[in-house]
């Protein structure tokens, strides 16, 4: 008996030191859940006048024609996929790759692994994978975005994929976070009105120096950055809230395990002092 409830005070002990630490990692996700929220939403103005910028050229010259907005002729997929350079975040990771693989099911694709997860991930499934540079989704800046968007821009235009994709989890509230998997190129989808603005033919009030074209080109590898940016953004605070929440979870089951171990320990001890006031007892009768 003495032994057994030794090692109830030692399964309760190493769970409070569990949960000390559960709890400490669901208040720095909160901490910094907040600041990745503030960056993913700073990011959306600019994302937006790139956006509005593309269209109104597009829609405003007769003779336009890019590389960028014509179907590609090579049946290769790139998928850019940003995941979490950590575990202990619930589902978050999991349910990209299931995601995943139901999207590209059927198709020859290579990935752009953005985080650690990400590259494990891909590396363990024997799928090709086109660079190891962006390998810490931490470390990936604005800058390396720009590099990215120059380095897609040029594998399209040398026709190494005909479709670029970029998948990543997008953040909808504190208890749910979706992946999804969103048309980089070709623009095809991007510059198409949505009707909430009006395009006449001819408009050629606006003058782009050198030409029109070349201003498009120009500014698309700038709005795939802006993006990747923004995908990042989002996949990071997706992840934090996964993290909270899981963390919360974590630590609501080790108070509740703890709170059984305890009344498990003291009907265990209540149960020795009451066997032994009864041997002392039946000693005193027989004496």
């Amino acid at each position: 008996m003495a032994a057994n409830m030794k090692a109830v005070k030692l399964r309760i002990k190493s769970v409070e030191t569990t949960m000390q630490t559960t709890k400490a990692m669901q208040l720095v996700a909160a901490s910094k859940l907040r600041k990745a929220k503030e960056k993913a939403d700073a990011s959306k103005p600019y994302l937006k006048t790139l956006k509005d910028t593309l269209t109104d050229i597009a829609h405003g010259n007769l003779d336009f024609g890019s590389p960028y907005t014509k179907p590609g002729n090579n049946e290769k997929w790139l998928y850019i996929v940003i995941a979490g350079d950590r575990g202990m975040a619930g589902g978050y990771n999991s349910n990209l790759f299931k995601f995943m693989e139901s999207e590209t099911k059927g198709r020859d694709i290579t990935v752009l692994p953005i985080g650690k997860k990400s590259v494990e991930y891909f590396k363990h499934h024997n799928v090709p994978i086109y660079t190891e540079a962006y390998a810490e989704v931490a470390r990936v800046g604005i800058n390396d975005c720009f590099e990215l968007g120059r380095l897609i821009c040029k594998a399209y235009r040398n026709e190494e994929f005909g479709h670029i994709f970029l998948c990543y989890t997008n953040f909808i509230s504190m208890l749910s976070q979706v992946p999804e998997a969103s048309s980089m190129l070709p623009l095809s989808d991007f510059i198409e009105t949505d009707g909430t603005r009006e395009y006449k033919r001819p408009r050629d009030l606006i003058l782009y120096e050198p030409d029109s074209e070349t201003v498009f080109n120009e500014i698309v590898p700038e709005y795939l950055a802006g993006l990747l940016y923004s995908g990042i953004n989002v996949s990071v605070a997706s992840e934090l809230a996964a993290r909270r929440t899981a963390m919360e979870a974590a630590t609501d089951n080790a108070e509740e395990l703890i709170e059984k171990l305890n009344l498990y320990y003291n009907r265990a001890r209540q149960a020795g002092i009451t066997q032994e006031i009864t041997e002392i007892v039946a000693g005193a009768e027989e004496l």
